[in-house]
């Protein structure tokens, strides 16, 4: 007689082929799957992330940056956590619908707050203000900050598309990192479930599907961030968003168990043991 096989295999013949992210049974098959297929399609997901990232950066934020610099003066600088300005204030310097950046030196409130995101500079601070609150961060001693045009005109040209191109690799590259980190945890109750439920996965299989359960989540924030930038949706509206992909992410985990094929071995229990022994006691 053969000995069962206990998950050791990487397939199943009762496993479907993993291709999918968005379903639980398609989570789910990465379990069996090669570690290569998970990597391939984390990557995938992650290069999507990235060039959404890239896109509304470019498309909406890096323009305004631009505009604000060109109405910067001759002369200007931060020194010793101090704004020197000598133009006059308060004076918007650019803004559309997602960020705007004005100087305020006394942050009197005059400016108007049309952007979702605003950034006011002050003499000494500088204020981030975002509905309904705004926090203010004080200027980093010991530095010198240029804050006017014939510098920083010259450095955002030269720095520009390697932000860009840096602020999407990193955010490839950290998705990448962050669920590496996350499976190495969240293999734990998949482990446990799947031995609860004989479905008898080795913790490299746990942290493949512990793995794949990450991605639904990433794909709805990262379409939730596409819709923001179409102008679909408002700030607030994405921080829900944010806190949702966390959510979905923790439903995939612990449902997709549940659709693993039951191990050959495991024992099938057909009624309630406990109702048919009431009914054999009666007779």
């Amino acid at each position: 007689m053969d000995a069962p096989d206990h998950g050791m295999s990487t397939t199943s013949p009762a496993s479907p082929a993993a291709w999918e992210p968005l379903t639980p049974r398609g989570v789910a098959a990465f379990a069996r799957a090669p570690l290569w297929r998970l990597l391939l399609a984390q990557l995938v997901v992650a290069l999507l992330a990235a060039g959404v990232t890239g896109w509304f950066l470019e498309e909406e934020w890096f323009p305004v940056v631009r505009a604000a610099i060109r109405q910067l003066p001759e002369q200007g600088e931060i020194r010793e956590q101090r704004l020197d300005w000598p133009g006059g204030a308060p004076v918007k310097l650019a803004g559309n619908h997602f960020l705007g950046l004005g100087v305020d030196l006394d942050h009197t409130g005059q400016l108007a707050r049309e952007a979702q995101l605003q950034l006011e500079f002050g003499r000494k601070d500088l204020q981030i203000m975002v509905s309904p609150g705004r926090m203010a961060v004080d200027y980093p001693a010991g530095w010198r900050i240029a804050f006017n045009r014939p510098e920083l005109d010259s450095l955002w040209g030269a720095w520009e598309p390697e932000l860009a191109v840096g602020t999407a690799a990193a955010v490839a590259a950290g998705l990448l990192i962050i669920w590496a980190v996350l499976a190495t945890v969240y293999c734990v109750p998949v482990r446990l479930i799947t031995l609860y439920e004989n479905h008898d996965l080795n913790w490299g299989q746990s942290w493949r599907l512990a793995g794949a359960a990450l991605m639904p989540g990433a794909l709805f924030l990262t379409f939730g961030l596409l819709f923001y930038g179409l102008s679909s949706m408002a700030l607030t509206q994405l921080a829900v968003v944010w806190a949702l992909h966390l959510v979905i992410g923790w439903l995939y985990l612990f449902i997709s168990p549940f659709f693993l094929p039951r191990h050959p071995s495991a024992p099938r229990v057909r009624g309630n043991p406990f109702t048919d022994a009431r009914k054999k006691g009666k007779k």
